[in-house]
């Protein structure tokens, strides 16, 4: 049902809606008017809400043209210089420069008070302008006779004092002009009073230190930021021109006297780096265990600076008056001494950590120098492999430079070495750094002795004595294992390596190493062990070389490696070490085998006895594998034998496989009779009944076919009897293939007798009676496919 109000309240209601009509009506009227208004006169673009964007500020339109009409002016008043200077006389030239300087120079002061400071920079920059046109006019018209260096050195310096003075007026300190440009004017007085003076290329050096050296400074008092930014730039500029000067003064000195006085202008330049680095690390103090600031990163690298350029004078200086192979230890012995003053209570933490770390790049400059020494020494003696008892050399040098020259200026390279390893043991007291400290002085110790024979040249055999000495030394190091281990056996090599010089210097050094690996094998075996066995096997054929035996004589005597390695693991508690004994007591046996692989009778009898040892190894419970391999060892042996007695029946070859294998098989299927038949007997069957069937197929005879029938016919019988799927399948196939080998003669004279039409019409009676008995046929397959399914 609908409702209806009372009459009062509809009415009410109506009204309300009325007065909203109305007034909606009144508002689309005027819409109406205005989109008529806006149809009729399109070509008045609409007004924007806010107004556009100026392009130019206010400030910067006065800037660009204050700086263009001071441009006008500077290029006016140049044209005047050079154009009508010289139409004016004495009077009129000296009425129009003191005029024109006069009113720029007094108008900057007038414009500051009335607020115009643009207008007033403009004015200053004109009058810097017009003070450099005048300075150049008085020279072309006044000073005519005074040289160029002297006239602008005499004028850049009172410019700058003019400058400076003008910008320290109390009126004029606002300005950002003056200053700057004094401090510009500032670097020409001592360059060009330098060249006036005909200063060689020292005092001109020294005359860009100084200016680079006033330059930091005003850097480092400044508080203007064009001032100090100006600075910097000069103290970078002519202090890095007047460093490479002076360094290359230093490096080409060819006497103490020059090389002095570059070294003082090099101490010159690292007492200026040094100040500016004190000023900024004593400005810059950062916080405990806060990130470095921008000023301390900045005093550090100021600091390096400066003690490099300290060493670099010292040692140039030391250069110059001792041989060439002391400039790297005169310069180390100076990064050295640059620790002495890294100490708390002198200098501010970031001169002293940069003082540290120039300290440590002189020294590891200088063991980088020593390097290709170390290189020689060590790796020299290889070569002594394809010159093996060609001689024995006269000294260690000539050992170890058999195909490489040896370094020039290298006497003092040991001396450098111990020198940063007595550093790194000395100086190096932080409990984190220490162990590493230790270890790399034991490496920089090793490699000074490594290389100290040949650098002495002692005799050949003094110099094998002293390489067998370093390594028993090494490897007792009792800081820096493992390291110490690794450049024991390094060493070791190394001494191998230069004894093959000689015969007996090879049996004497490889029975030693032999021997004192073996020894020290109680301490740490996972390494000394292997190491020994490998040097045995080499002293083995060593051996066998020097008394001429034939290589396959040799052979049995490297054998006597592997059966010390089969015999060390068994006794061994470590499974590391025991694995490292057996891999290399494996390896061991491979050259045995390559000396005896020209005789076949010896190969064989090496194969056995590798296999031999293989099967020793296997009787312990956790290498029960190794029997795996002792196995093909002695196949391999039968095989090798055989073929050395000229033997070609396949059967000879396969039966001495196939009758352990079918033995292993057995035993695994009691021991498991769950494991398949073609598991534990597939493989040794296969291994004698396919090569056999192929020898049968290519046999002209009936016995080996005839005794391949009847193996096979047993193993079928046998299969079936015991259910056995592998003796059924392949015995009946061998079989089956056999028998077709036999029959096919004679089927191919039936087939030959036979008219065309039989073989096609046989075909055809054979799928009629396939077709009508299919059914049955797919259940007697079914049936059988079930039978040997069952079977194991």
């Amino acid at each position: 049902m609908t409702h209806f109000p009372p009459p009062a309240e509809e009415l009410r209601l109506l009204d309300a809606e009325l007065f909203h009509l109305d007034a909606r009506r009144t508002q689309l009227l005027r819409r109406r008017a205005w989109l008529v208004t806006a149809v009729q006169t399109p070509s008045a673009p609409p007004r924007p809400s806010t107004p556009p964007r100026p392009e130019a500020a206010a400030p910067r339109v006065q800037n660009v043209l204050l700086v263009l009409g001071g441009v006008l002016l500077v290029i006016a008043a140049t044209a005047f210089t050079l154009v009508s200077w010289g139409e004016l006389g004495i009077a009129g030239r000296a009425l129009v420069l003191g005029a024109v300087t006069a009113a720029t120079l007094a108008a900057p002061p007038a414009l500051l008070k009335r607020g115009l400071r643009s207008t007033a920079e403009s004015v200053a920059g004109l009058a810097l302008a017009l003070t450099v046109l005048d300075a150049y006019a008085l020279h072309g018209a006044v000073f005519t006779a005074a040289e160029g260096a002297p006239y602008t050195a005499v004028a850049s310096t009172l410019l700058a004092a003019l400058w400076l003075a003008y910008g320290l007026l109390p009126p004029l300190r606002d300005l950002r002009l003056p200053l700057p440009s004094a401090l510009l004017a500032a670097q020409l007085p001592l360059f060009f009073g330098a060249l006036a003076l005909d200063a060689d290329s020292y005092g001109v050096t020294a005359a860009l230190l100084v200016t680079a050296a006033f330059d930091t400074g005003v850097a480092l008092r400044a508080t203007a930021g064009p001032v100090r930014l100006l600075a910097v730039v000069g103290a970078y500029g002519l202090g890095g021109s007047g460093v490479w000067a002076a360094g290359s003064l230093s490096w080409t000195a060819t006497g103490p006297s020059a090389a002095a006085r570059a070294a003082a202008l090099l101490l010159l330049a690292a007492a200026i780096t040094l100040a500016a680095a004190w000023r900024g690390a004593s400005d810059a103090q950062p916080a405990t265990n806060a990130p470095a600031s921008q000023g301390t990163a900045h005093a550090l690298g100021l600091s390096v600076a400066s003690a490099l350029l300290t060493v670099a004078a010292l040692g140039g200086v030391a250069r110059s008056a001792l041989p060439g192979t002391w400039t790297v230890p005169v310069h180390l012995a100076c990064g050295v001494a640059l620790l002495a003053a890294v100490r708390p209570d002198r200098l501010p933490e970031q001169v002293r950590r940069g003082f540290a770390a120039a300290s440590g790049a002189v020294q590891a400059l200088a063991v980088t120098w020593a390097l290709p020494v170390v290189a020689v020494s060590l790796l020299g003696p290889v070569a002594w492999v394809a010159h093996a008892w060609s001689g024995a050399p006269a000294d260690l040098r000539e050992a170890v430079t058999v195909d490489a020259p040896w370094p020039p200026d290298a006497a003092t390279a040991p001396l450098v070495l111990v020198a940063v390893a007595a550093v790194l043991a000395l100086a190096v007291r932080h409990t984190d750094w220490r162990p590493r400290a230790l270890t790399g002085a034991l490496v920089l110790t090793w490699a000074a002795a490594l290389t100290l024979p040949a650098v002495l040249e002692l005799p050949y055999t003094l110099g094998l004595l002293v390489l067998g000495s370093v390594t028993g030394v090494v490897l007792a190091s009792p800081y820096g294992q493992p390291t110490a281990t690794v450049l024991a056996l390094a060493t070791s090599a190394d001494l191998a390596f230069a004894a093959l010089a000689s015969q007996s210097a090879t049996l004497t050094a490889l029975g030693a190493l032999t021997a004192f690996f073996a020894v020290v094998s109680w301490r740490c075996t996972a390494v000394t062990a292997p190491t020994a066995l490998t040097y045995a096997t080499a002293l083995a054929c060593a051996t066998g070389a020097a008394a001429d035996w034939q290589p396959q004589y040799t052979a049995l005597l490297v054998l006597a490696v592997p059966v010390a390695a089969a015999l060390l693991a068994a006794r061994l508690k470590d499974a590391r070490a025991t694995v490292a004994v057996e891999v290399t007591g494996a390896v061991a046996a491979l050259p045995a085998l390559a000396l005896a692989a020209t005789d076949p009778p010896m190969l064989a009898l090496v194969l056995a006895l590798c296999g031999v040892i293989a099967a020793g190894t296997a009787l312990r419970p956790d290498r029960r594998a190794v029997g795996y391999a002792a196995a093909v060892l002695f196949v391999l042996a039968s095989w090798v034998r055989l073929a050395a007695w000229d033997v070609g029946t396949p059967e000879a070859y396969t039966l001495p496989v196939t009758a352990p294998a079918l033995l292993v098989g057995f035993l695994r299927r009691r021991r498991d009779p769950q494991t398949s038949s073609w598991t534990a007997y597939g493989p040794a069957l296969a291994t004698t009944l396919l090569p056999s069937l192929a020898a049968a197929w290519g046999d002209p005879h009936w016995t080996r076919p005839l005794l391949l029938g009847l193996a096979a016919l047993s193993l079928t019988l046998l299969g079936g009897g015991y259910s056995l799927q592998a003796p059924l399948v392949l015995g009946g196939a061998v079989l089956a293939l056999d028998a077709l080998h036999e029959l096919a003669p004679y089927i191919v004279q039936v087939t030959d007798a036979l008219p065309r039409w039989v073989p096609p019409a046989l075909a055809g009676l054979l799928l009629l009676a396939l077709g009508a008995t299919y059914e049955r046929r797919i259940r007697d397959v079914q049936r059988m496919r079930n039978i040997l399914g069952r079977m194991s």
